[in-house]
This record gives structure tokens, sequence and C-alpha cells, in this order.
């Protein structure tokens, strides 16, 4: 706590947010004074960890945690406090970690899953690096769930109607609302690089510099928080749903990945002479052979899977290549060091510690049981059969047969996440569409 401490008075912080993600990636906790938080211990219910998006606890919550809906403690990581640039007075956020009352690490917290990856790494001598890039959709305010969204007005007053990719004045138009989300940004720390319009009518993409996944999953889980408080100051929405229009493309969580010898820094996909070698193919191999059963952890909603559709930029099969965007798996032009497969199958919506656990653990997988990759594709992969789930339901089909997650997540947290997952469906599930009504009232 001292370098907490230190921090704090340094800054003259008189109100903590203690923060804990949720399996949906989103902030929970509870503000503090300061004083209060350097003299008490932290604490929040366990139950808050096997809620669903919508708020309700799982049928399996007695099973899953204390019926008797105890405290867990929390402990701030000292590493990832940070200012709160837009609250009202002198307010940090810290990212706590969840310990069980006897003091281990909780089994369902989200950013404990991430660290128990890192950790199988940690036992072999090697170190992963990433480098998330992240979409999201700016959007009028929307009241009513009936209604569609759309794109909000620009600084011409104009509201945009036709695909933009790349288009620097298209950006522009935003530039009000990009301005302050890097100010924000900067104030947290946050090692955001380039920003990009995207293929969507107001959708953008903002690069992270590649580092330790750790800090970078707090940094993504930060930046939404930011990019949510910006838009709400400027009178509309941003949204990281995967598929939030009909008309338009989804968003991602695209994750490029690297792995690093921890003594000599040297990266292990690639021999002296700067070739790719055997363990790069094997991790590749494992991204194919994991991904189907792991799938729910990169499409964690009934809305993920809308994403998965040929021809609008997302991939639907498992293949992969050299520097083809068409594929699920792709392997960018760099030098040796920078050696790295990027994974295109998260979407944006997506835990980005499960994401990048998740993404880790099955190449992981693939090198320590040498799984071999198929050839590299060709061509545009988008004309190939669709071979990723097209539902929730069906993705924790799959989950519920890979006795790897259990290997590499434990079979508590897989339970918790399952159980949650499948009440989401059903509750999705009873709702009835207006396509339903449209096309079917009268005609079947």
């Amino acid at each position: 706590m001292d370098k907490i401490t230190k921090w704090l008075a340094e800054h003259d912080i008189s109100e903590v947010e203690c923060l804990v993600p949720d399996m949906s990636g989103n902030a929970r906790g509870k503000f503090t004074p300061t004083d209060k938080f350097l003299t008490q211990d932290s604490r929040l219910p366990e139950s808050i960890l096997v809620q669903t998006v919508t708020g309700d606890y799982v049928d399996e919550h007695n099973e899953l945690v204390d019926p008797a809906d105890t405290d867990m403690l929390l402990v701030p990581d000292p590493d990832a406090v940070r200012l709160n640039p837009w609250a009202n007075e002198p307010t940090a956020q810290i990212i706590h970690d969840c310990y069980t009352r006897d003091g281990q690490p909780h089994p369902i917290s989200t950013r404990n899953i991430l660290k128990f990856v890192l950790a199988k790494y940690e036992a072999m001598g090697w170190k992963p690096i990433v480098a998330p890039e992240v979409e999201f959709y700016l959007v009028k305010r929307n009241l009513d769930p009936d209604e569609k969204l759309s794109a909000p007005v620009g600084r011409s007053g104009r509201t945009e109607k036709t695909r933009q990719s790349y288009s620097i004045d298209a950006a522009n138009e935003y530039e009000p609302i990009i301005e302050d989300m890097y100010d924000f940004s900067e104030a947290q720390g946050l090692d955001v690089d380039t920003l990009i319009h995207e293929s969507g009518t107001a959708q953008m993409e903002i690069n992270f510099l590649h580092g330790d996944p750790l800090k970078l999953a707090d940094q993504v889980f930060t930046f939404k928080r930011t990019v949510r408080e910006t838009a709400l100051r400027h009178g509309i929405y941003a949204t990281f749903m995967a598929k939030p229009m009909e008309e338009e493309p989804g968003s991602a969580l695209h994750i490029h990945q690297s792995v690093v010898d921890s003594k000599t820094g040297k990266n292990i996909f690639v021999d002296d002479e700067g070739r790719e070698n055997q363990r790069f193919m094997h991790f590749i191999g494992g991204m194919q052979r994991y991904t189907p059963g792991f799938i729910s952890f990169f499409a964690p909603n009934v809305n993920s899977y809308r994403r998965f559709t040929p021809e609008i930029a997302a991939p639907t099969s498992l293949h992969w290549g050299y520097d083809n965007r068409t594929t699920g798996l792709r392997v960018p032009d760099s030098s040796p060091q920078a050696k790295r497969l990027e994974n295109r199958f998260p979407g944006a919506d997506c835990n980005p510690y499960l994401a990048i656990a998740t993404s880790l653990a099955c190449g992981y997988l693939g090198m320590v049981n040498e799984i071999e990759p198929t050839p590299p594709y060709q061509g545009d992969c988008s004309s190939e059969p669709i071979s990723l789930p097209r539902t929730q339901e069906h993705a924790l089909s799959l989950l519920l047969e890979c006795k790897e997650a259990e290997e590499m997540f434990g079979e508590k947290f897989v339970r918790a996440w399952s159980a949650i997952k499948r009440d989401e469906y059903e509750e999705f599930n009873r709702v009835i569409s207006s396509w339903e009504r449209e096309y079917l009232l009268l005609n079947v």
C-alpha cells in the first residue's frame, strides 16, 4: 500500500473508486473516501461474479458461491491506479484483485483467470506480448430498445450515409469527441496508439501499443469506460456491441500476440536466422484446434454470433493465412522479432481479460501439445463454408465438451460461465422478435 498511499497524496485524491471487472468486463465496485480506503479493507459480495447481463442471479448461485452471500476481499493492484479525469473532484480509480475469505485468488474472478494463464507461461520461461485493437460505434441516443440505431450528427450537421474506411475527413466529423477521448486516455496513462475510421458508419478503431497482457487488459477495460463517458458528455452513445446494426459490419477486438523468452527477450516464434519455427506453427495449430471449444469467451453474448457473417469483414472459419484479413487467424508482415499472430475472432463485446486469456490459452495448448496447423489459406476465405458456431447455445455445448477449458481456467469458473450464459440465452429466447411477427403472423 505504500506506493498507492504516496500516489494518492501526490494527486490530492479525495475519493477512490474500488473497481472489479465482472463477467461481462464491466466495472463493479464502490466509492470510498480516501481516508477510509487507506484504513479499512475493501470488500464486495462475491455474488456479483455470478450475475447475468440482465442483473439476475443464476439458478446455480448457491453451488457457485456461498449461500450466505458472503463478501470477498479486494486487494488493490498498485500497477492499476489511475486518475478519473471526468470526475468532479480529485478521484482515483483502482482495479482490485478478488480473494476468498481464506486468502486464495477467487476462482470466478475474470482478472484472476488471465493471471492463471500467465502463470502457466511463466512456468515455461515464456512471456506473452499482446496488442489489442478495439472497434466501436458512435450512435445517436437511443431510449427505445425497439428503435434501430443510427449514426450521430457530425460537425457538418449531417449523419454518415456511406461507408468510409480509413477516411480522415469522416473521422474528423467527430473531432471534438475524439479529442476528449484522447485527453481522457492520456490522463489515465492508456497506451492508445492510432485511431482510424472503420468501414461502418461512425465506426472507429483504436490500436494499443504492444505490452504485458494483464496491463493491456486493464487498459481495454478502462478504455471502454472512457469512451462511453466521453460520448455521453457529447450527447451521444458509444457501443461495443458485436453487431449493433443490421446493415453495418460488426465490431471486433483483434488481438496481436507474440511470445518472448523470459530471460533473453527473444521472440520464441523464430529461429536464430529469423525464420518461423515449429513453435509458431504449433501456436497457430492450437488456435485452430481449441478455438471452437473456447469460442463463447470470444463471442460471449447472443448478439455476438450475428457478427460471424460472410462478406462483412468477420471470420467464419478456422483458416489462417499470411497478411490475409479474410481469415480468422492472420500473420501480419513483420520483422523476425515482431513475428506474431493476429486473432480476429473476438468481438468488441467480450471481456478483455477473458479474450486475452483464451487466446493465449489456445496458443499455449498448441505449443505444449505440438498441434500442427492446416496449410495457410490463400485468397478470399469468406467464400468457405461457415464452420464457427452461429448461436450462443451451440458455443456453450462445445464448451462443455472442452476439457482443456477446465484445465486452463478451472472447473468452477467454467461452470459459472456456462450457467450465466445459458440463463442469458434462455432469457433472450423468450423474446418474440419483430421479424417473427412480420413474416409468421399471417403466413404460417
